[in-house]
């Protein structure tokens, strides 16, 4: 609700026997009324007030004179008060149903009716309501009960109207509350004792220990008055500051000292002494005022004219128990964090339904009076209980986080974000110009496509003629090629060509070569293997070709346990072969035909010995299947598995070469390196009968970021597929150079985004308490503009998106760019929609 709509002043001023009511409100609207004072409501307030006296004869909490002879019993003053009430307030309630009111009051309870939902203050949220600053001038038409005003009845006003006083002149302005860095410190002032008791006033108090710090001065017996002034004024000047200060004892009206309070036995400290060391306490902090004693009216009107900002007070003699009910109930509210106003209508709602029948017209005594411009007062929240409170989301939050957290938690979603994420990334490499570069790419690609298949007359693709597997075979003998990969199953027997092809075999280790052969496991736990016919484990290797996902966006891992069920994958193999016979130094063991110990041991033995390292962490450990992945498939999740960094050029990682042309090129033209020479792969290139278990299986939709390189190509390469040969060329490229990209999850981040967010609307939330309060041109100057925050906030998340991008490469972690952005401007969004809802 804006301030303009739920926000009036009433002012109401006696002249003779008329009364002036002045009503204004929003932007410089008023109301005037004037309006016949009828006598008989003098009359009747001085009757209840003579009764109310009467039956609270005894512990009243200030000096009653000039009263006349109470009469002693069987006088049934309680029957005599109730009767009084009634009259008062049924001519109280008469004068102000007059029809000259009716439209001041037609205003007032329209914006109870039609205002927006709650704004602060408001101690039931959601529920609409005004405030009334009510200012009475002179001093006896404010004893009058004017909290009782039904205005809102006649007009079936839904919201809650509040009436809230405020003194006639004001000589300064109320300093805005200061930021607490501290618990609440309340200062407890405890007057002259005689015919009273404050143990119930003490043990209310202490309940508020756990929430605030309290401090009690007072008079002690034998102590010196002088000694008793100077540690009161030095208690209310202490430089830690209060919030709050409470006083309870005798007190009376003095209308030109401001109020006379009793702190011993007949001895008084008036309110005029006390005024600067009240200005200091209120610069120190000070808001909210309660004195639990009687006759208050003249020090209300005092201390909010001082600028403090809002006293509550006893508008008549109280008695003593009825005071300490009051006060307990009204901490209780407080306890709760409700705001001052709130606990104190609660306190007289009990005293009105609850103990009515004990306490007649206690309930009417009560009154708030506060400064127009402060805020309500109420207790908040302090430690590390009450911070993480304050972090907890809102509905709103929660639902939008669970949402997030929902979406992000969908593999095809994440599939989704990954490559595109890619895509960005390799755009951000050539726009930085930092695509590496090589000499020579790794990986010598030998693809079988189409044209291949057409040329060699092959009828039957599916399974591959092996001889023209061993064809192949013999040119990379023939260039000396020194690792050779066959990424195709040999585990059906071809009679006619199977002799072929391990004759090539044979010749081929005979000259040196490292074989690798490509294995997958089967439904029955085993494995496709080789077969013995063609190679023997003591002389090959055979390696897992599991690539993950239909679109190839992440690597194939090391396998976590020690023995283990499952085999390397095929390119840490071909890896590993490389790395050991050109890039380290020394002699690597070389396949013999005649050996009979397994030539995978002998390998193993061989890194272990040269290097100290474990082979299965041969390259990085990250490689290597972790834990923490491995239980993240429980939950159908990849948290931390590597993926296949597309956002390199396929020409930097491979060079791809169709098996027609590696047939017809001649020996020499092929002639490889004999100290630095690539990977051979021989694979499917693309026809559609390439794959283990159904045809096609092997051709993979391109990823976006190869689309994208492959546009970038002179001419373009506008390929519609993406070949199992050239993840396992990528997946080597990424261990031989140690780029094994780790992706932080999305749920993760989503985590860490929503504290930013939250913090950050906390924080914005603080900004505009500060520049609500701010007073002046240069105490604002100092604060950031609404428009410089937003900047701010943008150019935060923009360098995150910049940090991220790099971090990828220059650190191979994948910080997530989308929904974690997307969860920190959820909540701040959120947090400003809620506060311009209260606005």
């Amino acid at each position: 609700m804006s301030q303009s709509a739920s926000i009036f002043y009433l002012e109401v001023q006696r002249i003779e026997q008329y009364c002036l009511f002045k009503l204004s409100w929003g932007r410089g609207q008023q109301l005037s009324v004037t309006l016949p004072y009828p006598e008989t409501l003098d009359t009747l307030y001085q009757e209840w007030r003579t009764d109310y006296l009467s039956f609270y004869k005894t512990a009243l909490r200030g000096r009653v004179v000039d009263n006349g002879t109470i009469a002693p019993p069987p006088v049934d003053w309680h029957a005599k008060l109730v009767q009084a009430e009634a009259k008062l307030l049924y001519e109280f309630h008469q004068w102000l149903r007059q029809g000259e009111l009716f439209e001041i009051r037609s205003c007032i309870a329209q914006a109870a009716r039609y205002g927006e939902r709650g704004r602060e203050g408001d101690g039931e949220s959601g529920v609409p309501f005004v405030e009334v600053f009510l200012t009475c001038d002179p001093l006896d038409l404010a004893r009058l009960p004017w909290e009782a005003w039904e205005i809102g009845t006649e007009f079936a006003a839904t919201g809650r109207i509040r009436i809230v006083r405020t003194p006639p002149k004001i000589q300064d302005g109320t300093a805005p509350p200061k930021r607490r860095q501290r618990r609440h410190r309340i200062l407890v002032i405890l007057g002259d004792e005689t015919g009273l008791n404050f143990q119930a006033d003490k043990e209310a108090l202490r309940s508020l220990s756990r929430m605030a710090e309290i401090q009690f001065v007072g008079w002690q017996p034998g102590q010196d008055i002088a000694e008793l002034k100077v540690q009161i004024v030095e208690a209310i000047i202490d430089e830690r500051g209060w919030d709050v200060l409470l006083f309870a004892g005798h007190s009376n009206e003095a209308v030109l000292l401001g109020g006379e309070l009793a702190i011993a036995p007949g001895v008084s400290f008036f309110l005029s002494e006390l005024e600067q060391a009240l200005i200091v306490a209120k610069e120190r902090g000070l808001q909210f005022a309660l004195f639990n004693s009687c006759n208050g009216l003249t020090l209300a009107n005092a201390l909010i004219s001082l600028g403090l900002s809002q006293v509550a007070v006893m508008r008549e003699p109280i008695h003593n128990r009825v005071a300490q009910e009051f006060l307990l109930r009204f901490l209780q509210c407080l306890a709760q964090y409700k705001d001052v106003h709130e606990s104190l209508l609660a306190a007289c709602q009990y005293l009105k339904l609850e103990k009515h029948f004990t306490y007649p017209s206690t309930h009417l005594i009560p009154s708030l009076f506060r400064h127009p411009g402060a805020p309500l007062f109420r207790l908040e929240p302090f430690g590390w209980r009450q911070q993480i409170k304050r972090w907890i989301p809102t509905k709103q939050e929660a639902f939008a986080l669970a949402a997030l957290l929902l979406v992000s938690w969908q593999l095809p979603v994440q599939s989704s974000l990954l490559e595109q994420r890619v895509l960005v990334q390799a755009r951000y490499r050539q726009l930085t110009h930092q695509v590496p570069t090589t000499q020579h790419p790794p990986v010598l690609l030998v693809q079988i496509d189409d044209d291949s298949i057409q040329k060699a007359k092959i009828s039957d693709p599916n399974p591959m003629d092996r001889s023209y597997l061993a064809q192949l075979v013999d040119k990379a003998t023939a260039i000396q090629a020194k690792v050779i990969g066959i990424d195709y199953l040999l585990d059906r027997p071809q009679k006619e060509n199977d002799t072929k092809l391990a004759q090539s075999l044979r010749t081929s280790v005979q000259q040196g070569t490292w074989l690798v052969f490509a294995a997958s496991s089967n439904d029955t736990g085993g494995w496709f293997e080789v077969l013995p016919e063609l190679a023997q484990p003591n002389w090959s290797l055979q390696g897992d070709v599991l690539v993950l996902g239909d679109n190839l966006k992440h690597m194939t891992l090391v396998p976590m346990q020690e023995p283990d069920p499952r085999r390397l994958p095929f390119s840490y193999l071909l890896a590993l072969a490389y790395q050991l016979n050109f890039q380290l130094p020394g002699n690597p063991p070389q396949p013999q035909l005649q050996t009979s110990r397994n030539w995978l041991s002998q390998v193993k033995d061989y890194v272990i010995k040269t290097t100290g390292k474990d082979y299965k962490n041969f390259f990085s450990s990250s490689a290597r299947l972790q834990p923490l992945t491995n239980w993240s498939y429980e939950f159908h999740q990849m948290w931390l598995h590597p993926i296949i960094d597309f956002s390199i050029p396929p020409k930097q990682v491979y060079k791809r070469l169709p098996a027609w042309q590696w047939l017809e090129t001649s020996a020499d033209s092929l002639k490889l390196d004999r100290h630095q020479q690539p990977v051979v792969i021989i694979a499917p290139g693309g026809y559609g009968e390439a794959g283990v278990s159904k045809e096609g299986e092997d051709n993979f939709p391109v990823p976006l970021a190869v689309g994208y390189w492959r546009s970038q190509e002179n001419p373009p390469d506008f390929r519609g597929m993406f070949s199992g040969g050239e993840a396992h060329a990528y997946m080597i490229h990424h261990l031989l150079n140690q780029r094994v990209v780790v992706p932080v999850p999305d749920l993760w981040l989503i985590g860490v985004a929503a504290l930013l967010g939250k913090g950050t609307a906390l924080l914005l939330a603080q900004e505009k308490g500060k520049r609500k309060n701010a007073k002046g041109k240069q105490m604002l100057l100092l604060l950031p503009s609404r428009s410089g925050t937003w900047v701010l906030l943008g150019g935060a998340t923009a360098i995150y998106g910049l940090v991220s991008l790099q971090m990828y490469i220059t650190a191979a972690i994948l910080l997530p760019l989308l929904m974690p952005t997307a969860t920190f401007w959820t909540y701040v969004l959120l947090a400003r929609l809620e506060r311009k809802s209260h606005v």
